[in-house]
């Protein structure tokens, strides 16, 4: 804040003093420019890592590189925050105050990206404090649970939503195939007319599992669509 009082107020900082480098050297007395360089550089690796992490263990339907995007964003932003701040309690009331009146009306659908974005904000905050050995013990033991996570999830059946179009007398058919390939399903909806019949089920599958196929071989079912399902009570 005296430095910014100091350039509002001409006549305490003169040409010479510019020029001779005492302003610039004052601008650097508590951050140097290797601190800022090094914060920058451990804040775009962490945040790449999560990034990449994010990409790897998404389980979604859609992925949206804008997201991974944002968390390195989130860190490289932190960083520089937390270090400018450091232990001034004026300017860590100001930012309180300037992030009250900030309004985030983008909702986040799945809990999981709240949590990535939480991660990215602490890596931020640890290097930003200039903690760099703790932030790559941090980054890296969250990085193993999370691709160890996702390689146990992978390993477990999904949750689908399978719509059927058949002719009602393919019904016994298509109920067979289900007890027989198909360990938990239930029926959401069934329609009959005077065209045909459609049916969704919402089953639970491994991914060696081709159903659809085996649907389609049945005599009298017209088209067989399977959706993966996000968020889901499994069946």
């Amino acid at each position: 804040m005296g430095i910014l009082a100091e350039v509002a107020q001409p006549g305490n900082v003169s040409k010479s003093d510019i020029a001779l480098g005492t302003w610039w050297s004052d601008q650097f007395s508590r951050i140097t420019t290797v601190d800022v360089i090094t914060v920058l550089i451990f804040a775009l690796i962490s945040s790449v890592v999560i990034s990449l992490v994010y990409r790897k263990t998404y389980r979604g339907v859609l992925y949206n590189p804008t997201f991974s995007t944002t968390l390195i964003l989130l860190t490289l932003v932190t960083s520089p925050v937390v270090m400018a701040i450091g232990s001034n309690v004026a300017l860590s009331m100001g930012m309180v105050g300037a992030l009250s009146i900030v309004r985030f009306r983008t909702a986040v659908k799945d809990p999981i990206d709240t949590a990535y974005m939480f991660w990215s904000i602490t890596m931020g905050i640890l290097i930003g404090s200039k903690l760099y050995i703790i932030s790559l013990i941090v980054v890296t033991v969250i990085t193993v649970m999370m691709i160890a996570l996702s390689f146990v999830r992978m390993r477990t059946n999904e949750n689908y939503l399978m719509v059927l179009h058949y002719d009602p007398a393919a019904e016994q058919e298509i109920d067979a195939e289900l007890h027989r390939g198909v360990k938990n399903y239930r029926v959401r909806s069934k329609t009959i007319t005077r065209s045909g019949a459609e049916m969704t089920i919402d089953l639970r599958l491994s991914q060696r599992v081709d159903i659809v196929s085996h649907m389609l071989d049945i005599p009298g079912v017209y088209d067989a669509t399977l959706v993966a399902v996000q968020n889901e009570t499994a069946v």
